[in-house]
């Protein structure tokens, strides 16, 4: 079973597309030695950075809107 689920990750942003760019922003920066924000056995940066926007540990703001 993936952890955390797409419902739980989903409640905390506002679409699928933010998610996924938080997340990848994220891992990023995890990737290059920023520390971890939670206690994981998770290895991969990406599976890190979902429990973290998952507890709350990172969130996002909307630069721009009704962008054409």
């Amino acid at each position: 079973m993936i952890y955390p689920s797409i419902d739980q990750l989903i409640n905390k942003v506002d679409s699928k597309y933010t998610l996924v760019i938080a997340a990848a922003k994220r891992a990023r920066m995890l990737n290059e030695d920023a520390p971890r924000l939670v206690e994981t056995k998770s290895t991969k940066d990406v599976s890190v950075a979902l429990e973290e926007i998952a507890t709350d540990k990172i969130s996002y703001e909307r630069l721009a809107t009704n962008l054409k």
